[in-house]
């Protein structure tokens, strides 16, 4: 009988240690990533800063503000060589997660108009659209608008 292995998945907090690996899981998944000093900025602050660990290799990140009963998504990523095998969802079902049990009412969210992927997965954990920035996020050709999403804590149950 021939089974199937099953990679081992840890979500856990991010440590120091982790952050060049995360700076390299931003540089293979965006045209224009964070610099390492912004992940170490976020650490230092305190943010809710996770990782996923598939198997001994770091595959994603997420990392999120929580104040005042409210929480900002800043960033979740899965490298491309994980992504579309769920590891995005289980990340911020964590993060989500941490928001509840942190007292959050709401959480909110900037995506690219064009990351329809992003965007269907924060449709089916209740995410909702509230607006637009214009000129968001830098692109090919000068910005691109962001679209702003946001759940109640009831709507992510």
């Amino acid at each position: 009988m021939n089974a199937a292995v099953m990679p081992r998945i840890q979500i856990r907090a991010m440590r120091p240690a982790d952050l060049h690996a995360v700076a390299d899981v931003e540089t293979a998944s965006y045209q224009f990533p964070w610099r390492l000093g912004i992940f170490r900025d976020c650490l230092l602050a305190g943010y809710q800063n996770l990782v996923l660990d598939v198997s001994g290799e770091l595959c994603g990140y997420c990392i999120m503000s929580i104040a005042a009963g409210e929480a900002h998504l800043l960033n979740i990523c899965i490298h491309p060589s994980c992504q579309r095998l769920g590891y995005g969802r289980q990340l911020l079902v964590a993060a989500l997660g941490q928001a509840r049990d942190a007292g959050v009412e709401t959480i909110f969210l900037e995506v690219r108009p064009s990351n329809y992927v992003a965007i269907a997965l924060y449709r089916s954990l209740g995410f909702k659209l509230i607006g637009r920035r214009p000129s968001y996020y830098q692109a090919d050709r000068g910005r691109e608008d962001a679209v702003i999403f946001a759940a109640t804590y009831a709507d992510t149950d």
